[in-house]
């Protein structure tokens, strides 16, 4: 496996493994109305704007195979109040408990460290996926705060806040 930045080359990729990835992460927990069709589209126009626009100060982290498949990826931006927020970690279906997270999540901190030192990483997890949030756990998150997460496809999810002691 090798982890590299992402460009906007890599567009089609990571919306392909962001759908699959939602897909099978949230049946069941997003409405399958979402799920089944404007998910794709929704994904697509988000990872275009952010791969033709870079946020300034944001990290986008690929995991490919040796074929140069994508695995997974993980992406962090500063947010508004100085912290930087982990929006996206997610590895293709099938892949989980394979150890790809875990090496996104390593490069991931060890970016933020290098480029915003001293700034609180942090991430917001559905409540109900249970798997992520054991992940981050099991890798030293703590959960900081509990909220409601509104859609803008018009539904609200109960979600956490979790994130890495500053040490």
């Amino acid at each position: 496996m090798q982890i590299r930045s992402g460009t906007i080359d890599d567009l089609f990729p990571i919306v392909a493994l962001h759908v699959n990835s939602w897909r099978s992460a949230f049946a069941g927990i997003m409405p399958d109305s979402f799920l089944s069709g404007p998910v794709a589209d929704d994904r697509l126009a988000l990872w275009r704007e952010r791969l033709a626009s870079p946020v300034r100060g944001s990290g986008l982290f690929l995991a490919h195979d040796g074929d140069g498949g994508l695995l997974g990826f993980a992406y962090l931006l500063p947010a508004p109040d100085g912290r930087i927020l982990l929006d996206n970690l997610h590895v293709r279906p099938g892949n989980t408990g394979s150890g790809i997270g875990t090496e996104l999540l390593r490069q991931g901190l060890a970016w933020a460290v290098d480029e915003h030192p001293a700034k609180e990483v942090y991430l917001e997890v559905l409540k109900a996926n249970t798997r992520a949030i054991a992940f981050y756990e099991r890798h030293g998150a703590r959960r900081t705060d509990e909220r409601i997460a509104r859609f803008q496809q018009g539904f609200e999810l109960p979600h956490f806040e979790y994130a890495w002691p500053m040490d």
